[in-house]
């Protein structure tokens, strides 16, 4: 039950007022042009619940529903801007490279994953609505899971979500299915598409490692990484020699039904400069939350990483100069763009950790739901390893990352004008032109 008074300033000279001993006759008599009511709950705020998992992001955000075996996934993009020139077509790309059954490497579930944008559109461009997206699910196998409606799969999230809920969709695995990733993918490239108008963001992932198959650092020229050289083969790895090595170190344990990680490096070209928030709100905690929000994620780097910890101050430090245009940059790059959890202009790099995948075909020791220990081969149609897949899963939250937190330095440090000294202005392009060329 909630307490209220009345706050009238011009009818009542500020004086506050107790409603309750107030007869519903002298309500009514007071001025409510003048007079504004307030409510506060008597239930303590930390046992307020405000979301329930499936929402992400402050001004950009992106809800995503739907399960892997029911009717379609997808999600629904609230705070987009409008006027943003927008298809189908800008998703599907994203969409095709995420989906599955592309390669032998991957599972062999056969999907198309075509999407359809059904409000927050019209006539090509955003309305500045809610933008909804839906892909169907058109190739359930449901029988496969009859051995885990009542057997946990180890590892999996299956005996979780029971604790948690009480109950769980035991067909595909419900929302722990990576098929939830279809939402994030699709608002992912809205983001990335806008952001790209804007300011001239790149964002580009890769496989940098498959099980013991890692890529030397200095391998990949991040300064010229291309798609095309991302895309030049079935595991995206940008090198030839040790995309056929992590092939083949998946095809070993594909043939056996087991599994393997790996780990996917991001990087962030022409970044504008500025984002991010201090204290809790830092730039790499806003990709380090989004990034291990993403399935059968298990390890977050950026910059130096962990190997930053073998090195003294004096030779981790980024030192300042000032280029030929008379922008502050600094010489080396071990602070991965972001400095004090704030964007500084240079190339962002980031390195997400996945495990192998849970569900393998081979004979394993768990425990039945009324905790009977017994032995489970678990059947349906799983990636040997999500790391070639993962890779647009990746930039998309990387993006969506961006895209909110771009809104957020607009609105807070651009709505006045700027500190020309220190600050670089955000000059948003003519859309028409910039459509033209993308």
């Amino acid at each position: 039950m909630a307490s209220s008074t009345l706050t009238s300033k011009s009818f009542l000279d500020s004086s506050r007022i107790d409603t309750a001993s107030l007869s519903s006759a002298h309500l009514r008599k007071l001025s409510f042009s003048s007079v504004q009511i307030s409510s506060r709950s008597r239930l303590p705020k930390k046992l307020q619940i405000n979301a329930a998992g499936s929402t992400f992001g402050n001004n950009f955000r992106v809800t995503t529903f739907g399960e892997s075996h029911g009717g379609g996934v997808g999600c629904i993009i609230d705070g987009c801007p409008p006027r943003i020139p927008l298809s189908e077509s800008d998703m599907q790309f994203d969409l095709d490279r995420r989906r599955p059954g592309q390669s032998r490497i991957t599972t062999p579930r056969k999907e198309t994953d075509t999407c359809k944008i059904s409000s927050g559109v019209s006539e090509g461009q955003t309305t500045g609505t809610p933008i909804h997206v839906f892909v169907p699910n058109t190739d359930q196998r449901g029988f496969d899971y009859n051995e885990m409606s009542v057997a946990y799969r180890p590892s999996h999230a299956d005996a979780t979500y029971d604790m948690k809920y009480g109950v769980r969709s035991v067909q595909g695995g419900g929302r722990s299915s990576a098929r939830e990733t279809i939402g994030r993918v699709a608002a992912g490239a809205v983001a990335k598409k806008i952001l790209k108008l804007y300011a001239g963001t790149e964002i580009l992932a890769y496989v940098s490692q498959v099980h013991k198959v890692v890529l030397p650092e200095g391998v990949v020229n991040h300064d010229s990484l291309s798609l095309d050289q991302i895309e030049s083969n079935i595991v995206r790895c940008p090198d030839p020699e040790y995309a056929e090595k992590m092939i083949a170190a998946i095809d070993a344990v594909r043939v056996k039904g087991d599994s393997v990680g790996g780990v996917v490096t991001c990087i962030v070209r022409n970044a504008p400069r500025g984002l991010g928030s201090p204290v809790f709100d830092k730039l790499e905690a806003e990709l380090a939350k989004a990034a291990m929000s993403l399935p059968a994620t298990k390890g977050f780097e950026f910059g130096s990483g962990f190997s930053g910890t073998f090195l003294s101050g004096s030779e981790h430090n980024d030192e300042f100069y000032t280029d030929e245009h008379g922008r502050i940059r600094t010489r080396t790059n071990r602070s991965g763009g972001i400095q004090g959890g704030i964007s500084n202009g240079e190339i962002i790099n980031l390195r997400i950790a996945f495990k192998p995948t849970s569900t393998i075909g081979r004979k394993q020791h768990t425990v039945t739901r009324d905790k009977k220990e017994i032995e489970l081969i678990a059947r349906g149609r799983h990636d040997p390893c999500v790391v070639p897949r993962a890779v647009p899963m990746v930039e998309a939250m990387v993006a969506l990352v961006l895209m909110d937190q771009l809104m957020a330095q607009f609105s807070q440090s651009y709505l006045f004008p700027i500190n020309p000294d220190l600050q670089e202005p955000l000059t948003m392009p003519r859309l028409e032109a910039a459509n033209a060329s993308v």
